[in-house]
């Protein structure tokens, strides 16, 4: 299980922090009733409620929530200390408290006293540390049985790079697995050696390297004084591919990704440098959109399965679904299921088609394909061949929304490297390109709207493009 798939986990802290102070907010009430003896739950929910202190308290809630946020409680805590993590809440708590006495104060709010303030810190502040030393206890066991990991490369092999990767080493619940290190041949070299770690390549060859390995993160530890201009082109590399970088200091000016400074111990201060999208706030309601209408659809569709597949199986021979190996999350490769659509023995025939090729770039795509059967040509052209990715996405190795799922074929034709930050994110089952004409779209333009996709990514602009999908395969624009 990736790292990115347990993602969205980090943000279900912005609600259940939201609930915990307001919840809080709710229990000093309850004590410091003008009545507390006579008090009944009944009553309490009968209390008035004047409009303007819906008003503030909304305000408030909102002010809140920006504290929260400012004060780093939603970032990656992965390498962060427990102690470090409790201080943060400790921070974010005490700022919220104060600004609450200041809005008091200012609107003249009665009902409002110190120990008011007092017990509402108080209860906020145990709901908010509870919630994440139960949260860290639940990841670290995920991470120590083997899941939750995340794949890191090291550039670097001096004593610094030694010591952070024995550091990942003698803490597995981390969930850092060890891809490799990176390093021309240097003096030291030989005494890297006698470490039991191995280089898998040179920074020359890293590029090349990137391409068939998957790598979540990279961590940069070349001496900045004297490499700062190869470890620029090295971070702008890595935010090419999408892999989040850590490096010494917050140095770098990028043209997409974000930064921000993170803690592996009290020593070693890194900046995290982010090559996705800017913001993250909706990622749990993308899963919760992808899991939730994949499973209906699934749930629903069921008879249409079962007569497709049956057709399919009387039409022609061979298996129902077609599985191919294709490229996901950070290059991790997946199987993608679909309704045979072709002659059994399609893929080895199409090396016998390249001279017909209607796409530009390495995609294959031809409009009249003798491989393709009479039923599936009325299967891809109301895209009704693509209903098993549902299975895909609700597995949570696809999206309903993001860049068109490629095959390792394909991939493996990639001529530059700016198209594979398309990799960052999870494939999906549709996208820009399925709504603005698909297969009629040139292989740059299509690779460009993809990472347009990246870089405005909202969970709104999935439902919009989820609402114009629909019209566009009715259409049939662009289908094959």
């Amino acid at each position: 299980m990736t790292a990115n798939k347990w993602q969205f986990m980090k943000h279900v802290a912005k609600l259940y922090d939201l609930a915990a102070i307001v919840g809080a907010f709710i229990v000093a009430t309850f004590i410091f009733s003008s009545s507390p003896r006579s008090m009944t739950l009944a009553s309490f929910l009968a209390l008035r409620i004047k409009l303007g202190n819906c008003l503030l308290f909304m305000v408030l809630i909102a002010s809140w929530h920006y504290i929260f946020r400012r004060c780093n409680l939603y970032t990656s805590k992965r390498l962060t200390h427990v102690a470090a993590e409790i201080f943060d809440v400790l921070k974010a708590s005490i700022f919220a408290a104060l600004l609450l006495l200041a809005a008091v104060k200012i609107f003249h709010v009665q009902m409002v006293t110190g120990p008011f303030i007092l017990v509402l810190w108080i209860v906020s502040t145990w709901a908010m540390v509870s919630e994440r030393l139960i949260t860290r206890w639940f990841l670290l066991d995920l991470r120590r049985n083997g899941r939750n990991q995340r794949f890191l490369l090291i550039v670097g092999t001096n004593e610094r790079a030694v010591e952070f990767a024995e550091y990942l080493s003698e803490h597995p619940e981390l969930g850092y697995s060890i891809v490799g290190f990176v390093d021309d041949y240097w003096e030291r070299m030989p005494a890297f050696a006698t470490t039991g770690y191995t280089r898998s390549c040179n920074l020359n060859d890293l590029p090349e390297f990137l391409r068939h390995n998957v790598v979540d993160e990279a961590a940069v530890f070349l001496p900045l004084r004297s490499f700062y201009e190869r470890v620029a082109r090295l971070v702008s590399l890595f935010e090419q591919h999408g892999i989040a970088t850590r490096v010494g200091g917050d140095i770098f000016k990028l043209r997409r990704g974000i930064s921000r400074v993170l803690d592996f111990d009290e020593q070693n201060p890194q900046m995290l440098v982010v090559a996705g999208p800017r913001e993250i706030v909706s990622a749990i309601a993308k899963r919760s959109l992808d899991f939730l209408i994949s499973s209906v659809s699934l749930l629903l569709l069921s008879p249409v399965f079962l007569v497709i597949g049956l057709l399919v199986k009387l039409t022609s021979r061979g298996p129902v679904f077609f599985s191919q190996t294709r490229v996901g999350l950070n290059k991790r490769p997946f199987q993608i299921y679909k309704f045979r659509t072709m002659v059994a023995d399609a893929e080895k025939l199409q090396d016998e088609l390249m001279s017909k090729n209607e796409m530009s770039g390495p995609v294959f795509k031809i409009s009249q394909d003798p491989r393709v059967t009479p039923l599936g040509r009325l299967l891809r052209k109301t895209s009704l061949d693509e209903l098993p990715q549902f299975f895909n996405v609700l597995n949570g190795e696809m999206s309903l929304v993001g860049p068109r799922a490629m095959s390792l074929r394909d991939y493996k034709l990639f001529e530059q490297d700016w198209p594979r930050r398309r990799f960052s994110v999870k494939p999906g089952i549709t996208c820009l390109w399925q709504i603005r004409g698909r297969n009629s779209i040139p292989f740059d333009q299509w690779m460009k709207l993809d990472l347009m996709y990246i870089d405005k990514w909202s969970i709104w602009l999935d439902l919009k493009i989820l609402a114009k999908t629909v019209p566009a395969v009715i259409r049939g624009t662009g289908a094959a």
